[in-house]
């Protein structure tokens, strides 16, 4: 078995599995710069902070820069914000924070060229200029150790806990083994095994972390008269046989294998070495995707159940700079969705494979991705609008 991709090494040492230019921030001008070159991605209704807390603004800016920073961009395009009375969106510091990781970065906007046709002209010629260069880099054997990934699971039912995420769990589990980086989130979706994380938590200040995220999802739901375990599972999970929040949570967490926990990420946060990290984050596709991305993962997986997804999906751009690799565990969901999923654990449950067997072929798929092949997904332009984890009011 193969234990090494493909990739392009980066000035900061990390290793992309795509080699894209990112134009920032998501609007008009950035959509036409898209529109009209090649090789470019753009963070799309990007969040100006307008009414927004000074630490959700401090959010913003992190998801940001961490975009920009991530191994699959070669370089951005900054456009002007315009907010100068919000220094922690100031486009010159946002530049500069993906500029201190190598990358070239072009500013569009000192010269009064930051919005309308203007705008839209000179970022195109800075993009172009950088696809170009970007089109010279070339991919380069490294190990696996140079791999970082990031998971979500949705729609669960029972085949999520039995087959699909312990095949997710045993690839991070290797992944982690070989000195890469795991990631796994959503803090709604630890309630109630939130007591077996715990107990991995490489010092009491991560447990006490983890916990004061649970508590904080707790107290959330409670501050508007609800109980966030008569809100999940949702209808589709209990649809499909789940039965209580617990029970969704315990085969939930089957998705971070057994490694240690090194730290608890706040929502878009760089993990500060390699191994697992949990991220605090919420249920939203969109969301939980983003912030992978910001926090460096060049690849996110969806592991999905089979609730309410009968048809192939048109979603594909909400990591903005990461590609999406659907999974599942379902034989049916499998079946039904075969132009979406790019990989089923499917023979554990009607063919008796091994769980081993079964992480080990993800492991290959994953590297094969991350060599080049494209996920499903990633072949249809369709980009979403995003949101971010921004738990602060808006005023």
């Amino acid at each position: 078995m193969k234990e090494e991709f493909l990739g392009y090494v980066r000035p900061d040492g990390t290793v992309g599995i795509r080699n894209q230019v990112l134009i920032i921030p998501g609007s008009f001008e950035a959509q036409k710069v898209c529109e009209a070159v090649r090789g470019t991605v753009m963070l799309n209704n990007a969040d100006l902070g307008i009414g927004r807390t000074p630490e959700d603004r401090e959010t913003i800016a992190r998801v940001r820069a961490g975009l920009g920073r991530n191994p699959n961009i070669y370089g951005a395009v900054v456009l002007g914000l315009g907010e100068a009375d919000q220094k922690q969106l100031a486009y010159m510091r946002l530049a500069d924070d993906i500029e201190a990781s190598g990358k070239p970065v072009i500013r569009i906007g000192e010269n009064g060229a930051g919005s309308g046709w203007d705008g839209i002209a000179a970022a195109s010629k800075a993009a172009a200029r950088l696809v170009w260069q970007a089109s010279r880099e070339r991919r380069q054997p490294v190990p696996l150790s140079k791999l970082s990934i990031a998971v979500k699971c949705g729609s669960s039912d029972p085949f999520s806990g039995l087959a699909g995420n312990p095949a997710v769990g045993h690839l991070f589990d290797r992944v982690v083994a070989a000195g890469g980086i795991a990631i796994f989130g959503e803090t709604t979706e630890i309630i109630g095994a939130e007591h077996e994380l715990v107990e991995r938590c490489v010092t009491p200040a991560v447990a006490k972390k983890l916990m004061d995220a649970v508590e904080r999802q707790e107290q959330l739901a409670h501050s508007i008269g609800q109980d966030i375990r008569e809100m999940n599972p949702v209808p589709e999970n209990i649809k499909a046989g789940i039965s209580t929040l617990e029970e969704k949570s315990l085969g939930a967490v089957h998705k971070a294998g057994t490694a240690p926990i090194q730290d608890v990420l706040d929502y878009g946060e760089v993990p500060t070495g390699k191994g697992l990290y949990f991220m605090d984050s919420y249920i939203s596709h969109t969301s939980v995707f983003l912030g992978f991305a910001a926090s460096g993962a060049p690849l996110v997986l969806f592991q999905l159940g089979g609730g309410g997804y009968d048809r192939q999906t048109l979603t594909g751009g909400s990591a903005v700079v990461a590609p999406e690799m659907w999974c599942t565990g379902n034989p049916r969901t499998a079946e039904r969705l075969a132009d979406s999923i790019d990989f089923s654990a499917a023979p554990v449950i009607d063919a008796g494979e091994p769980l081993e067997q079964a992480g080990e072929r993800l492991l290959q798929a994953v590297l094969d991705i991350a060599s080049g092949t494209m996920t499903k997904s990633e072949v249809i332009r369709y980009i979403e609008p995003l949101e971010m984890y921004l738990p602060g009011p808006t005023f």
